[in-house]
């Protein structure tokens, strides 16, 4: 019997083994896969940094472009080279508008359709409702 017992050891050390082989193998392909992933995050990160840097160095281009070409002296050069005629700018002809000039714009335009006033009570109007189609 004790050769049977020793059998019966064997087995479970050689299946423990082999558990401990398979879970430190889960674990390292585990710690490959999270190095891996983290290998591509930080790719695409740093593409988006590059092409962020790219757009602010556009942007930048952009707005000193636009600021030579709002300059006094550009717009009267343009004036003289397209053959115009236009005057030039008085003092305080020129505003900037530092905000958004479509929402200034509306405003302007609906200044007088929306009253914050409320009605009086002889200005205000029944609402009838009437059937459309009758059966």
């Amino acid at each position: 019997m004790s050769a049977t017992n020793n059998r019966a050891f064997v087995n479970q050390v050689v299946i423990g083994t082999l558990v401990a082989i398979g879970v430190s193998g889960s674990v390292g392909i585990g710690s490959v896969w999270m190095r891996h992933q983290i290998s591509v995050t930080a790719e695409a990160n740093k593409a988006i940094e590059n092409r962020l840097a790219e757009v602010e160095r556009q942007t930048q281009q952009t707005s000193t472009w636009i600021a030579e070409e709002e300059d006094i002296t550009a717009l009267l050069k343009r004036n003289a080279e397209w053959r115009l005629g236009l005057a030039a700018p008085q003092d305080g002809q020129i505003q900037r508008m530092t905000e958004d000039p479509v929402a200034y714009h509306g405003a302007k335009r609906d200044r007088g359709l929306l009253q914050d006033r409320a009605l009086l009570p002889n200005e205000a109007q029944p609402v009838s409702f009437r059937v459309a189609m009758q059966r």
